[in-house]
């Protein structure tokens, strides 16, 4: 079972939605384990002050290291060793498929969610052991991004997903995106479903969905080629595409 713990100023939000849908089942079913902690309730003072000005002046205000610390540490006490600590923040390292897979072989991990204009910098010094971000901008808190982490870690834990083919077959995976899905009915405001995908014909919709997906990777992504580990087969594939698109 892989157990993630979230230290959060909105336990309740956060802890609600990891509670639905998917990974609400797999908590159920005893695959994976979520708990919020609300940083408020390790702070020192009757205000249950979180923040303060920052030295030096400037705009906006700091998370403070102590109720972080205190959290932090009452966490890996009960657990009776040091958590891999990972600190949500726009300077961090952008989250991947492959940050998904290598957290996914942790059993435990904590997530930490900054607010504010960020965080004592001794915190972090202390006690975390990395920075993830979501992407290269800017929002108002932590919480997006550890939800996002948290469901791309745990839908690839055994038993929280219906099979293994569910991810792997996914965008991102193999470092290519994945082919076009199309559904009942077969055609829908004049377009229609191709046919291959209609004919039962296992072999050849397998060869499409391939062929799609390095199409869909050439036009929309073309960088993540550079890394997909590619058969003979499939570059003869994205020759033939390329001059179908007018690539080349």
């Amino acid at each position: 079972m892989l157990r993630i713990d979230i230290m959060t100023l909105f336990p309740d939000v956060v802890g609600d939605m990891l509670s639905e849908s998917i990974l609400g089942r797999g908590q159920e079913r005893g695959f994976i384990r979520i708990e919020c902690h609300q940083i408020r309730d390790y702070t020192t003072n009757k205000q249950m002050q979180v923040d303060d000005y920052p030295y030096g002046g400037g705009m906006g205000m700091v998370m403070q290291a102590q109720p972080l610390h205190a959290c932090w540490r009452k966490l890996c006490s009960d657990a009776d060793k040091r958590i891999h600590t990972i600190l949500m923040t726009p300077q961090g390292k952008v989250f991947c498929q492959n940050d998904a897979k290598r957290l996914s072989g942790l059993d435990r991990f904590i997530l930490v969610c900054g607010h504010y204009e960020g965080v004592d910098e001794r915190f972090i010094e202390e006690c975390v052991d990395e920075e993830l971000s979501i992407g290269d901008f800017v929002l108002t808190g932590g919480e997006i991004p550890a939800m996002a982490v948290a469901d791309a870690v745990c839908r690839l834990i055994p038993g929280v997903l219906k099979d293994e083919s569910c991810f792997t077959e996914e965008s991102h995976w193999n470092n290519l995106l994945e082919h076009p899905h199309y559904t009942r009915p077969e055609t829908w405001e004049g377009r229609t479903v191709p046919d291959v995908l209609l004919s039962g014909h296992h072999a050849n919709i397998k060869k499409w969905r391939r062929r799609e997906s390095l199409r869909r990777t050439l036009l929309r992504r073309p960088e993540l080629l550079q890394k997909a580990e590619l058969e003979q087969n499939d570059r003869k594939l994205l020759d033939e595409i390329k001059h179908e698109e007018f690539l080349v």
